[in-house]
């Protein structure tokens, strides 16, 4: 869906709508973020006559969806596979199921990663808690 299709008169639609701004204190994603989500063919939310971007509760959900794959390093390129799927309809949940259950296990790895990072750092901390000001080395 391209900027020229969403330039639908707000006034049609069957729903509330938020300006950039609300959208923006609502989800704390930066201006920036929204129009560079737009760009890069993730979102499209429909504009008012004037050509300012009006956002639906959907387009809102989608913003949060996005920073939460974001956060957890979904690469832009397997986000844009997965919204175009999204837009094809129904016939491509298996498809999105597959890009899900491909994204958690990439997660859960890189949490076992994480917590095992962590173990070493709470380790350290433990070691030079207990060790402060002794003459004894605390290792690397």
């Amino acid at each position: 869906m391209t900027v020229t299709d969403t330039l639908v008169a707000v006034e049609t639609l069957d729903e509330p709508t938020l300006s950039i701004a609300e959208v923006v204190d609502r989800t704390g994603v930066s201006h920036d973020t929204l129009r560079y989500y737009e760009k890069e063919g993730l979102l499209a939310p429909p504009r008012d006559r004037g050509g300012r971007r009006r956002y639906r509760e959907v387009d809102v959900g989608r913003v949060v969806f996005i920073t939460r794959m974001r956060q957890s390093e979904m690469p832009i390129r397997v986000l844009q596979r997965y919204v175009a799927l999204v837009e094809e309809g129904p016939a491509t949940e298996r498809q999105r199921l597959a890009i899900m259950e491909a994204h958690r296990d990439a997660v859960v790895a890189r949490r076992t990663e994480l917590d095992e990072a962590l173990a070493i750092i709470e380790m350290k901390i433990e070691i030079y808690g207990g060790t402060l000001g002794s003459a004894g080395s605390c290792g690397a």
